[in-house]
């Protein structure tokens, strides 16, 4: 009796495999959406990785760089170095925009990035280049990640500045998924805190006709207003590396108590992007995860039901033989447990060739599918009772009066 089962499908075969198609192809997003979250994951330990920082240190009351809005004095590095257990402290700007490529012709075409100002040899620098050198001027060079499609050579527009692309590298996004574009520290820090001329003539002429900037008793008081206006000596956060030994949380500490500075550790900065950042993100997958899951069901608990019904004479003969409802209750159960089979195999393989076509990162990984496969065969199995019960409620008798 257990090849009842296995003769049933090939009976009707076509059908089966067909529904197992359809079946995988759902499975395979519903593997792929789960590996757009471990991927969002991923990308916000690369991002941390990759910056080579112990500490963050930002604008006091904000979440960091990734998070919020952060300022800083340019000049904030050097207190900082001076702190017991610091290494090394470097600035680092961070703000993510259109970044515009040239083509040969004069044409251009934007690319969504996060730009990167950096000082070289300092933290925050890229890790490892697969192509081209590191920066070695003090202005106009980049290194672009090769998710933004640039190659080296080709330039690109950053607010009013040209660049050339001198080096690329990998796996260097934001926690958004927005590939890195590095430049240097101080063109960064035009490109995010200048603002343009027409915005500066602006400005000085709201002081000019503002009566508070003209007091004879404060003198320089105009010029000083004017020269803020003008002034790019902001960073959004200084990175450091602490000295071998040192525990990163204690010299975080000692920055927070004297320094009144927000400092997060690399643990702390994990749980803001991961817990933060990207948690409303997580439950929205997380419901797609729940809605496919019960679309799945229905689908193989519909196919499995409507096999049985076709099959009720042939059923009937079986209890008026003698078969136990055991045994045709396996014969159902082990029809639902291969179509979730040839499903799960169907949708992997679909989820492993389109991973790298998506926008974002897909990681997909060995124990989500050993998970998923557990969850098809338990859905399935959970399916097949209606058809179970329909088949159980045969009368032998049918197998006669028909």
């Amino acid at each position: 009796m257990i090849s009842l089962a296995g003769r049933d499908i090939l009976h009707a075969w076509g059908k089966f495999v067909l529904t197992g198609l359809g079946l995988g192809l759902l499975i395979g997003v519903t593997l792929s959406m789960a590996g757009i979250y471990r991927g969002m994951v991923d990308d916000g330990r690369a991002l941390l990785a990759n910056s080579g920082a112990d500490l963050w240190v930002v604008q006091q009351d904000t979440l960091g760089p990734y998070a919020e809005s952060s300022n800083l004095h340019d000049d904030v590095y050097r207190a900082i170095l001076g702190m017991p257990g610091v290494a090394r402290a470097a600035n680092a700007t961070y703000f993510t925009m259109q970044v515009r490529k040239i083509d040969e012709g004069g044409g251009t075409s934007d690319v969504r990035a996060m730009v990167v100002g950096f000082e070289p040899g300092q933290p925050g620098e890229p890790g490892y280049l697969m192509a081209g050198r590191r920066i070695t001027r003090g202005h106009y060079e980049a290194i672009a990640d090769v998710k933004t499609g640039l190659r080296l050579g080709e330039r690109i527009r950053i607010r009013r500045d040209d660049y050339t692309v001198v080096g690329l590298t990998r796996r260097m996004v934001s926690s958004g998924g927005d590939p890195m574009v590095f430049i240097p520290l101080k063109d960064a820090q035009e490109a995010q805190f200048l603002k343009d001329n027409d915005a500066i003539l602006n400005e000085r002429a709201r002081t000019a006709a503002n009566p508070a900037f003209n007091r004879p008793g404060v003198p320089g008081l105009k010029e000083a207003v004017e020269a803020s206006q003008t002034s790019n000596r902001f960073v959004n956060a200084v990175l450091v590396q602490v000295k071998a030994g040192e525990s990163p949380e204690r010299v975080a500490q000692e920055i927070r108590r004297w320094k009144h500075f927000e400092a997060y550790t690399v643990a702390q900065m994990e749980d803001i992007l991961i817990a933060k950042l990207i948690a409303t993100s997580a439950r929205q997958i997380a419901m797609f995860l729940v809605i496919l899951a019960v679309v799945s069901a229905a689908i193989v608990a519909f196919i499995i039901y409507t096999m049985t019904l076709g099959k009720i004479r042939e059923i009937a003969v079986l209890k008026l033989i003698g078969t136990k409802n055991r045994t045709i209750a396996g014969m159902i159960l082990q029809q639902a447990l291969g179509l979730g089979f040839i499903g799960f195999v169907v949708g992997k393989t679909a989820a492993t060739f389109w991973a790298p076509v998506f926008p974002k990162y897909v990681l997909l990984e060995p124990d989500d599918a050993m998970r998923g496969f557990i969850a098809v065969m338990l859905i399935c199995a959970i399916a097949s009772t209606l058809a179970i019960r329909a088949a159980l409620k045969v009368d032998p008798a049918e197998a006669i009066g028909g």
